[in-house]
């Protein structure tokens, strides 16, 4: 029976037919898709299972993730649009299902979005709590202060690290071990602000209060440390605009040439 929610109904479709394909695995796309009433539910389960530890049973732990999903509808609009994101940039990436079940990044993501909403709840030991989790789970790092907007893909994410005052906007692509880092011991903003479609290739380092505009594409190993105006490429240490990428919204493309206009 279809829901009212296509993307859970294409999600649902592909466990079943994946469990058809390897039954050594039917149990596994039962308990995390096809046992599950909705998509909100599956990821709450599924993170639970990833995230539980001595410290929180899997229950609670699902429990948290449950309660953060149910009160704010942003964190689902923002699941489906990051599933699609996936699907969508990364080759490798065949079917709907593949990031819930699969990809750290996407994953990691999700906590985050569950702590951040903690956050603005002034719920912060517990926030810091998931922060610390996902970081040993996973090893990727997002302060749950950070903003982060919807449609973002966060590629393998190894070493993925993100501050608190850090802003990213929407349809954003982050390779591994990139930083968003802080400059300076003071309080207040001191992270960067990222436009909506900027790419962000491998093993960059972005660092200080300052903005990288929209559809930028930062080239891997780059060190930033000055904003970045709209669509430009910049590469280097320290960073230097080099041009202007060919894609109006390199994230969406995600080609690591150098290719300019």
């Amino acid at each position: 029976m279809e829901s009212n929610d296509p993307p859970w109904d294409i999600i649902v479709d592909e466990a079943r037919s994946a469990s058809l394909k390897e039954p050594m695995l039917e149990d596994f796309f039962r308990a995390s898709i096809l046992d599950q009433p909705d998509l909100e539910s599956a990821m709450s389960f599924n993170l639970a299972q990833l995230l539980a530890s001595p410290a929180m049973a899997v229950h609670k732990m699902a429990e948290v993730i449950a309660e953060a999903l149910a009160a704010d509808s942003r964190i689902g609009k923002a699941i489906r649009s990051d599933i699609r994101a996936s699907f969508e940039r990364d080759a490798a990436c065949d079917l709907h299902l593949t990031p819930i079940l699969y990809y750290k990044g996407f994953q990691a993501l999700q906590l985050q979005r569950v702590a951040h909403w903690l956050w603005g709840q002034g719920r912060k030991p517990l926030a810091l709590f998931i922060q610390n989790q996902v970081s040993e789970t996973f090893a990727v790092d997002i302060h749950p202060g950070a903003q982060m907007g919807s449609g973002i893909m966060l590629d393998h994410a190894t070493g993925l690290v993100i501050g608190e005052t850090a802003v990213i906007g929407d349809n954003v692509s982050i390779l591994h071990s990139v930083t968003l880092g802080g400059s300076g011991c003071q309080g207040g903003r001191r992270h960067p602000r990222v436009g909506d479609g900027v790419m962000i290739s491998a093993g960059a380092k972005i660092l200080g209060n300052i903005s990288i505009g929209e559809g930028v594409k930062i080239g891997a190993g780059s060190l930033v440390l000055e904003s970045v105006p709209e669509h430009v490429t910049v590469v280097g240490v320290p960073a230097k605009i080099v041009g202007r990428p060919v894609e109006e919204l390199p994230a969406l493309e995600m080609d690591q040439s150098l290719q300019i206009n």
